[in-house]
Formats: structure tokens, C-alpha cells, sequence
């Protein structure tokens, strides 16, 4: 039976199209530096917020009209796929992703709930042979029963540790079955609320020991996904181990693991933060760690993780321009980590939310092409820079300056004079490039 009778297929109809169900800028079909966009952003949906969330917040009941809401236990799981592939085939989406609790009920016990998660995977794997859309990457909800309440690989209770442990090996069990391409760690209870009770050393180590162990296993039953970490900062946990992608780097370095994690980034983690979303995929792509991304934005004006749908342009291009200069995302995705607003409750509603981001990073793909292609930002930093291309700069760089020398040299000058840095006129640019790829007139 079809649950979203009211909306077709989605197609591209451009932008001058007033029909709400329709592309305006995301063409699957068209060629962004030699790909498609369709192979370039690689959306995803997130089964959480789309099929799982119902809209409560903490001052109010859920608010979302679901007709597989009528269900509960396995049959309410079983309904939620059925309406998970129908909207993937409405969308044309390639990829999904979820939580191991999204797509079936923890059990009386683990064993019950690993038995519940091989019904729902069975039928999963029997919907994605039909499916054009693939599992860009799962995960173990460690963070919402009240066993996590002092975390899962950290907490302070090594039977916690152990559960944890075996929720992962299934869930590694689980990516290799339905063939997913990533497989994630969100720490939303790795870290502490307070210090003085912390054994900050032994939960870090335990933290460390615990992906050598995952590490172990994806390697003895040939899992080859690439294992991504979701930095972020805090929520729930007052400070989270994963803080950002420059403290984790940190840590995969100390332990050793840098070799076998990227990052998976999400822009309102990265607010949280502290920075910028462009701040923090600028910190990975240095450093070669860009694995995958979570799409979607907060709200300046509060101050928690609220998941918005991106639209918000300039946030986009400069996001698209992080990940086109790093090649792409290789096996990772945009992944629609977002959720509609408590007061958009209607079915339709979760399609004008995804097309409304699709279009708004088909955008930002666009404009920061052309950027690149145009060398709009690489000629203002190596103007910027060029002190260091010749004369003094250039022995700094090459390793041929001392102190010794420097001084000598610095003795020696005249007035030093600065360059303005023009950020507004940089901004300025941006902003024409932005506007004449969204009404295609020159300005």
C-alpha cells in the first residue's frame, strides 16, 4: 500500500519551476568537475529524524501525523521500511543510514534485540535489491537506555563496556550484510559531567582499546567500510571526548588509530563548538581526514543542537568548496542528519524539507565550482602569501632560515608594511557568484 500517496517521484524541473515537488537546482544528471551531481553529493537520508522522530521536544508531546505510528513493536519496525523505501524511491536518494534502535526495538533482553534487528535487517536486505539506494553507513545507539547514563566504552562499569562491545560487533556484522560503505562512532555519553569523579586517563584508554577492538574485528570478518568518527562537543554530556575534529584528530594520533578513521562532520556539532562548519571540514581536508558529512544547520539564536535542514546558501558554497578541493568524499555522503520542524507535522512535509536541501548544496556545488574553477580564493591567498614565495619567506619555507639569520635580516629592513586582507570584498565576490548562479544573469 502506498503510504505517501499525495507526492510522485521528484524530478528535476529547474528553476523556474513553481511546483513544490520538484528539483529547481539538483539536477542528478548534470556534471560538477567531471562528475554528476548525484555521484558528487551523494545524499542520504537519515532514518532517525525522518521515520523515527515524532516532533516532542522537552516542553511538548510529539506532533507528527505518521500512518505507521498506528503500529507498535516489530510491526511499527516493519511499517517504517516500508515507508523508508517508498520515500528513497520518491526521492531518488542513493543512500539511507541509521542507528541499530532505529530500525528495530532493543528486546527484554540482548539477544531478543539482536533477534529483532535480523528480522528488520532481512527485510531491509530484501528491499535494497529492488532499491537503488544503499546504506551509506550505520551505528549503535549507545547514548539513549539508561545503561549509558556514565557512557558506553568509557563508563566506569566494565559489564557497560562489554555490552557495548557486542551491540558494535553486531553492528559491524550488520554494515557488512547490507554492504554499507562507512560505518560510524557518535560518543554522545563518551565524556564526563564532572571531573571529580572522572578517571579521565582510563576512560581515554578504554575509548582507545575499544576501536582497536572494532578495528580487530571488521578486519576478521572483511569489513572494508571506512570507520568515521562524529565529532562533537557537547549534548547530552557536559564535555564529550570527541570535542572536535582537531581534538580527535589528537586522540587518533595518540592512540594510533589515525590511520583507520576519517571524520564524519556535522555542521550544527560544529557551531556547538565553537566554529564554523567550514572551520571544521577546512581542519580535516588539511589533514586528509574528510570522510563524510552531516548536513544540516542550527539556529544562531539558540543554543542547542536544533538539526535544521541546510538552507542557508553562503553556508552551502563554502561547505562544497571544503569538499570539492578534497576531491570528493570518496565513500562518504551528505547525510540528511535533520529534522522538520515541531510545527511542519504533515507526511509531505519531510519531502519539502529533503528537496529544499538537495537544491540548496546542488547550490552550493555549483558556485564553489566556479570559484574554484575561476581561482577566485587561491588568488587572493597567494597573494596574500606571496612574502613567501621569493627572498626571506622562501628560505623560511624551504627550512634555510635560522634565528640567526632572521635576525639579521629583520635588523636590517625598513618599515614593514602590511596587505589589507579585504574580506568584504571577498565576501562581496562571493555574493555575485551566488547570485548569478541562482537567476543565471551576469552582475
Amino acid at each position: 500500500m502506498e503510504i505517501f500517496q499525495s507526492v510522485q517521484k521528484i524530478e528535476y524541473e529547474g528553476p523556474n519551476s513553481e511546483n513544490p515537488f520538484a528539483f529547481k537546482y539538483y539536477n542528478p544528471n548534470e556534471e560538477i568537475q567531471g562528475q554528476t551531481m548525484e555521484e558528487l553529493l551523494r545524499f542520504s537520508v537519515a532514518y532517525w529524524h525522518t521515520f523515527v522522530g515524532d516532533g516532542s521536544d522537552p516542553f511538548g508531546q510529539g506532533t507528527m501525523q505518521r500512518s505507521w505510528n498506528q503500529y507498535d513493536g516489530m510491526d511499527l519496525a516493519k511499517s517504517r521500511v516500508e515507508a523508508a523505501f517508498e520515500l528513497f524511491e520518491k526521492l531518488q536518494v542513493p543512500f539511507y543510514c541509521f542507528h541499530d534502535v532505529d530500525i528495530a526495538p532493543e528486546g527484554g533482553s540482548l539477544r531478543e534485540t539482536f533477534a529483532n534487528l535480523d528480522q528488520i535487517v532481512a527485510l531491509l536486505k530484501e528491499h535494497m535489491k529492488s532499491s537503488k539506494t544503499k546504506l551509506l553507513w550505520n551505528t549503535a545507539n549507545q547514548f539513549s537506555h539508561p545503561r549509558w547514563v556514565h557512557g558506553a566504552a568509557t563508563s566506569p562499569n566494565a559489564d557497560v563496556f562489554a555490552h557495548a562491545a557486542a551491540k558494535v560487533k553486531k553492528g559491524l556484522e550488520i554494515a557488512l550484510e547490507l554492504g554499507a560503505e562507512n560505518y560510524v562512532f557518535w560518543g554522545g555519553r563518551e565524556g564526563y559531567e564532572t571531573l571529580l569523579n572522572t578517571d579521565m586517563k582510563l576512560e581515554l584508554d578504554n575509548l582507545a582499546r575499544f576501536f582497536h577492538m572494532a578495528i580487530d574485528y571488521a578486519k576478521e570478518i572483511g569489513f572494508k567500510g571506512q570507520f568515521l568518527i562524529e565529532p562533537k562537543p557537547k549534548e547530552p554530556t557536559k564535555h564529550q571526548y570527541d570535542f572536535d575534529v582537531a581534538t580527535g584528530l589528537a586522540f587518533l594520533q595518540s592512540y594510533g588509530l589515525k590511520d583507520y578513521f576519517k571524520f564524519n562532520v556535522e555542521a550544527n556539532h560544529a557551531t556547538l563548538a565553537g566554529h564554523t562548519f567550514e572551520h571544521e571540514l577546512r581542519v580535516a581536508r588539511t589533514h586528509g581526514m574528510l570522510g563524510s558529512v552531516d548536513a544540516n544547520q542550527g539556529d544562531t539564536l539558540l543554543g542547542w543542537d536544533t538539526d535544521e535542514f541546510p538552507t542557508d546558501l553562503y553556508s552551502t558554497t563554502l561547505a562544497m568548496y571544503e569538499i570539492l578541493k578534497n576531491g570528493g568524499l570518496g565513500s562518504g555522503g551528505l547525510n540528511f542528519d535533520a529534522k522538520v520542524r515541531r510545527g511542519s507535522f504533515e507526511p509531505e512535509d519531510l519531502f519539502h524539507a529533503h528537496i529544499a536541501g538537495m537544491d540548496s548544496f546542488a547550490i552550493g556545488a555549483k558556485i564553489a565550482a566556479q570559484l574554484i574553477e575561476d581561482k577566485v580564493l587561491e588568488n587572493v591567498i597567494e597573494d596574500r602569501y606571496s612574502s613567501y614565495s621569493e627572498g626571506i619567506g622562501l628560505e623560511i619555507v624551504e627550512g634555510k632560515a635560522s634565528f640567526h639569520t632572521l635576525e639579521q635580516y629583520a635588523l636590517e629592513q625598513g618599515e614593514i608594511k602590511n596587505k589589507s586582507g579585504r574580506q568584504e570584498a571577498i565576501k562581496g565576490v562571493i555574493n555575485r557568484y551566488l547570485i548569478e548562479t541562482c537567476s543565471g544573469v551576469k552582475v
